[in-house]
């Protein structure tokens, strides 16, 4: 990996392949057929603009923000804007309510929440001693004693942080999806997803221009994975559809209307697309990508025999990055997760720590 000491993803990489460049960087696609997007020039203006906005309300850098917002332009804006402050993400599905989200605010030491309308209301039922001293930011509506997000608009398009943020600074942090226990909170720095995600972008096979879709939700770190650092190192366009019920045609169709060439799905969605006559849709897919549980062979071979297209396994963990892959033209080995990817030295470990065949990933 290359060795920061002073890197800003943001201002030292994203601002400056996006100067002047009018190439799409986000599409968000909505069930209705309204389409939201930003190009590379206007994400880095509008990214600049907010963090004015939030310096402007108290945000120094450090500072912790529960970012929770659904698939929409202000996520993006947000998440830049934060790195070029130095402050420090804690995203979290709107879904989040209760005790789960009190569990958040407490242990991350919340000093901003960034939400929109479907998901304010949670905050009201949170004791008043919880809420106390957080600043609350609404996206898409007023909301008395919020913050309105669209006071953004009228901030400065360029912007040099007064405390620039050190490579070694935290970026991100994670609570993990608790399966076995009480979330963990995991933390990223200003380096770890962003260049550590060049794996993942290897893994994906993204190339600059592609318009990438992964369907993923925010709040989960496979989202910053596919739909945040991977395709924009990549300078690929991120796509997303946001539709509120699987509809396997819908999918098909949305996927030939606008030109998706890689596609990254877990494998309930690629279970479901099976069900459909895939031959019967000319898709100009490239890529195909699965993650999060091992997908049956059987899908594969489906997938495959109506696209000519293999499906490609990997395996990485909220705190790490894409560690294990089948990258593109590398040969598929039925059930394998692939090989490790660059930048890992990954191995099998035995009980006593010792390499093995069959052991724990390392």
């Amino acid at each position: 990996w290359p060795a920061f000491e002073d890197f800003n993803w943001a201002l030292d990489y994203f601002d400056t392949i996006a100067r002047d460049n009018p190439a799409p960087a986000l599409r968000i696609l909505e069930e209705s057929g309204v389409e939201a997007s930003l190009s590379y020039a206007q994400l880095s203006a509008r990214s600049s603009q907010v963090a004015h906005f939030l310096q402007r309300h108290g945000a120094v850098k450090g500072d912790r923000v529960l970012l929770m917002l659904g698939n929409e332009l202000p996520l993006w804006e947000v998440m830049l804007a934060a790195i070029k402050l130095g402050l420090v993400v804690i995203p979290a599905t709107t879904l989040l309510s209760g005790p789960d989200l009190l569990d958040r605010l407490e242990r991350g030491h919340v000093a901003f929440v960034i939400t929109n309308p479907a998901a304010a209301p949670r905050f009201d039922d949170l004791p008043a001693a919880a809420m106390a001293g957080i600043r609350r930011v609404m996206v898409g509506g007023e909301r008395a004693g919020w913050i309105d997000y669209r006071g953004a608009a009228a901030e400065p398009t360029t912007f040099t942080p007064t405390d620039r943020p050190r490579a070694s600074d935290p970026l991100l942090e994670y609570f993990t999806s608790g399966t076995t226990s009480k979330p963990k909170l995991v933390q990223h720095t200003q380096t770890s997803y962003p260049v550590g995600h060049l794996s993942t972008m290897y893994w994906l096979g993204l190339k600059k221009g592609d318009v990438h879709w992964t369907i993923s939700s925010p709040g989960w770190a496979k989202h910053a994975w596919s739909c945040v650092f991977a395709p924009l190192n990549a300078q690929a366009c991120i796509f997303i559809y946001n539709y509120a019920r699987f509809n396997g045609p819908a999918i098909l169709q949305v996927l030939v209307n606008h030109g998706v060439q890689t596609l990254c799905a877990p494998p309930t969605v690629w279970r479901m697309l099976i069900l459909e006559d895939l031959k019967a849709w000319p898709v100009k897919l490239r890529e195909l990508i699965s993650a999060g549980e091992p997908l049956n062979p059987e899908v594969i071979d489906q997938v495959r025999n109506a696209w000519g297209l293999s499906i490609r396994d990997g395996f990485g963990q909220t705190e790490t990055t894409a560690m294990v892959g089948n990258s593109p033209g590398q040969p598929l080995k039925p059930g394998s997760m692939g090989r490790p990817l660059p930048g890992y030295r990954v191995v099998l470990l035995d009980v006593d720590g010792h390499e093995a065949d069959e052991g724990e990933i390392c």
